[in-house]
């Protein structure tokens, strides 16, 4: 069991524990992010131009479940707290779909789209919930914004080593359990990965517990939307970190395209991937990095090394070591502003509270977190697909040099633009971060400003 002390500092073991739940669930979601778009178009033979509409409706459609999530966890009363329950309620059937969507049935035409979409979906419907249980539960630790911050730096920690797991290994273990069938190669890969993840998830069930508790209440939807009113900081963070989730949906989508055609080596897919991994000296800097300087400022670094690390990869061409090391780059950025939204919802929620008296802790974050990363991810999977089929790109043939450029276009440029794009709402954070410590004072003496 581990719940904070008097200082509002969790102890290690809830720490660790916090950074499983991330672990397990970017184990088995990454892997839609970095291999979907190549999976449907060159393993299930699906069309391009179908693909990328299929993954713009499937994931906008699968978006809209994110505030039904929020609705869902802040109506939640249960003896093992709020957001904790759906560690243990939703891990199987999370891991049961995600096998499903890598898995092949022999479907023709229509009914094979239709599969597709339909499994696809219900991985996400999943994914979502208990993705809001991992980001709503964040408030519920530790009262302390400094702890708040390292348990999420934690989460990030734990994040990235599921991601790296995943991004890495997935084509290595689809070669070696297919033995040359990829459709084979995949639905088993993915099966190994949901058993550890449902594993990991019930650890992290059984050790967490919500300190406040007690103070927890079931609250109706229409309080819980109330809460968006006037929460300027929450809105602030939504649009950052949709825009954040877009171009890293992008970058990691067409990555597999760009070293396969445009750099003529698709054997570097996973040593790449395995770069991202020094993502985390971003996410482990963090902390430093806030005390420095502030939240707000650390999430522009982020972005600003994000898409400096693209400029980067351009100059680098075919050289594979300034590739690399433009990834490197990329990677560290991404991991500081991947993370950064995760600690600041904690703070609209918060200020949610005070503002308007309604502690929503599930639909904030949930819109904050699931929304953004899938609608993020829609939009970027939808984006790529477009821009390939416009430049000519034919799977698995000889690429003409307009589809090149479209893919180095879609590659280097779309992210890097996309990136710098969400430094713009950033820059009216400020005067509410400045604020922070005092709406924790007053609504500890149980003032409110509504």
């Amino acid at each position: 069991m581990s719940v904070q002390n008097d200082s509002g500092k969790v102890p290690f073991s809830g720490r660790f524990s916090y950074a499983l739940t991330d672990a397990s669930g970017n184990l088995l979601y990454c892997i839609i992010g970095a291999y979907l778009l190549y999976f449907f178009t060159d393993v299930y033979g699906l069309p391009v131009g179908v693909t990328g509409t299929l993954l713009l409706a499937t994931r906008l459609l699968d978006a809209i479940d994110a505030p039904v999530w929020g609705f869902i966890v802040d109506h939640t009363k249960s003896r093992y707290g709020q957001s904790r329950p759906y560690f243990l309620w939703l891990c199987i059937p999370f891991a049961l779909f995600m096998w499903l969507t890598f898995t092949t049935p022999g479907l023709d035409g229509t009914a094979k789209v239709v599969y597709a979409a339909a499994v696809y979906i219900l991985a996400g419907v999943f994914y979502t919930g208990i993705q809001t249980a991992i980001t709503s539960i964040l408030p519920n630790l530790s009262n302390h914004s400094g702890e708040r911050v390292v348990l999420n730096t934690f989460r990030m920690v734990g994040g990235n080593v599921g991601a790296f797991v995943a991004i890495t290994f997935t084509l290595p273990l689809v070669a070696f359990l297919g033995g040359g069938n990829d459709q084979k190669g995949f639905s088993l890969a993915l099966a190994v990965y949901g058993i550890v993840a449902v594993g990991l998830f019930l650890i992290a069930f059984v050790n967490l517990r919500e300190a406040n508790i007690e103070k927890i209440k079931s609250i109706p939807v229409k309080q819980s939307i109330m809460a968006i009113k006037g929460n300027w900081p929450w809105i602030i963070i939504v649009t950052a970190n949709l825009i954040f989730w877009i171009a890293l949906t992008i970058r990691q989508a067409t990555l597999v395209y760009y070293l396969q055609y445009f750099v003529g080596d698709k054997s570097l897919v996973p040593v790449i991937n395995g770069l991202t991994v020094l993502q985390v000296i971003g996410m482990i800097s963090i902390p430093w990095l806030v005390k420095l300087s502030s939240k707000y400022a650390t999430m522009i670094l982020g972005l600003i090394l994000a898409a400096g690390g693209h400029i980067v990869m351009f100059m680098a061409g075919t050289a594979i070591p300034a590739l690399a090391t433009g990834w490197i780059i990329a990677s560290i950025g991404s991991g500081i502003a991947c993370s950064m939204p995760f600690a600041m919802l904690s703070d609209s929620v918060d200020y949610g509270e005070w503002k308007n008296g309604i502690r929503a802790s599930g639909f904030l974050t949930a819109i904050g977190s699931a929304f953004c990363i899938k609608a993020g991810s829609g939009i970027g999977g939808f984006i790529p697909a477009v821009v390939l089929e416009a430049f000519g790109y034919v799977p698995n043939a000889v690429q003409s040099a307009q589809s090149l450029l479209g893919i180095q276009a879609v590659f280097i440029w779309l992210p890097a633009a996309i990136f710098l794009l969400g430094v713009l709402p950033l820059l009216f954070y400020r005067k509410y971060e400045e604020n922070e410590a005092n709406i924790i004072q007053e609504l500890t003496r149980g003032s409110f400003r509504a």
